[in-house]
């Protein structure tokens, strides 16, 4: 299993997690959602559970749920601008299509 942040993410992550002055790292999930089926999930974590699997990428911990792993093992998650537009960027192997809008996608 793997999970990695592009040296972009990682900033982005540890400026996040210094703002808000608490937390263990980011969670990463999926729910069911959209046109194609899955969105991703990213939040602050606080606390690790026992079906949680942890990550760490350069002292960035990524956090993630048993039930998530299959559609999240191999992704890459980096951090872009594009003019005035800021986003994590999902850079997932599993995906096999997106819906037009992005917001949502099919593993298979």
């Amino acid at each position: 299993m793997s999970v990695s942040l592009t040296d972009r993410a990682i900033n982005q992550l540890k400026t996040q997690l210094d703002k808000r002055g608490k937390g263990l790292g980011m969670r990463l999930g999926v729910k069911k959602s959209g046109c194609s089926g899955f969105a991703y999930v990213i939040d602050f974590a606080d606390q690790i559970s026992p079906e949680d699997q942890v990550f760490d990428n350069n002292g960035v911990k990524v956090i993630i749920n048993q039930s998530d792993l299959e559609f999240l093992n191999g992704i890459e998650l980096d951090y872009t601008r594009e003019g005035i537009s800021e986003a994590f960027r999902f850079n997932n192997p599993n995906v096999k299509a997106m819906c037009g809008c992005g917001e949502s996608f099919t593993v298979g």
